[in-house]
């Protein structure tokens, strides 16, 4: 959820992963976007053609999420992979109550266009998992969009309201979703990327580009006014 400050966040940049030829692989910020790998273009496009062919997911609108990346600090597969940040409170509310006081979460305007969700991808770790990991992870991702696509989570009933009580259940479904559209026969080119690790997408495309969003921040009603 979003981090409770009252100064503006960051505005959004393009970062690049690129082989520093030294003990390992830094993502540094870019002036401009070169013609590389994309990886939030292409992730974008498997998003979107996820919603196509899965009825399940079909409620969700990439034009309405934004893709973006992450530095994974240290290497190897522990730590975050991905997650999915929701733009608006329980119910879809612009408004909501901590300890008492009113918050709405900043709002993220990209090309113009609000968006409801903050689709997030820890690189390189994401990319240096399995096929299949990978590809679980995404549906994993967007089984967490509300179905109401009101910017808010698909939520559970009890304490444990994101996963449900049983993570492991939602991890079924994730991985249940994934074959269901893995049945429907893809175009290769929409999951195409996700069979290459990191070193070989820098060999194929020498760096790896993408959108960082910083953590949108809750502004107090009160701080507001």
């Amino acid at each position: 959820m979003a981090r409770r400050r009252t100064t503006r966040s960051r505005s959004p940049r393009i970062v690049r992963i690129v082989d520093s030829r030294s003990t390992a692989i830094g993502l540094v910020e870019s002036a401009n976007a070169l013609v590389e790998f994309d990886f939030c273009a292409a992730m974008r496009g498997l998003c979107e053609d996820i919603a196509d062919r899965v009825p399940t997911l079909s409620h969700v609108r990439m034009s309405e999420v934004a893709v973006c990346v992450t530095r994974a600090r240290r290497s190897g597969r522990t730590g975050l992979w991905a997650k999915l940040t929701p733009m608006r409170f329980e119910g879809g509310a612009s408004v909501g109550l901590r300890q008492g006081r009113r918050y709405r979460i900043e709002p993220l305007i990209l090309g113009g266009h609000e968006r409801l969700y903050i689709l997030t991808f820890c690189l390189p770790r994401f990319l240096d998992l399995t096929y299949r990991e990978k590809l679980e992870t995404v549906f994993h991702e967007l089984y967490h969009v509300g179905p109401g696509f009101d910017g808010d989570y698909r939520r559970f009933a009890g304490r444990y309201h994101v996963h449900s009580a049983r993570a492991s259940k939602f991890d079924d479904v994730a991985e249940r979703l994934c074959d269901e559209y893995l049945s429907t026969t893809p175009a290769p080119e929409a999951c195409k990327f996700l069979r290459h690790r990191t070193d070989t997408l820098l060999a194929h495309h020498g760096a790896i580009t993408g959108l960082k969003i910083p953590v949108p921040k809750l502004v107090s009603i009160e701080d507001a006014a």
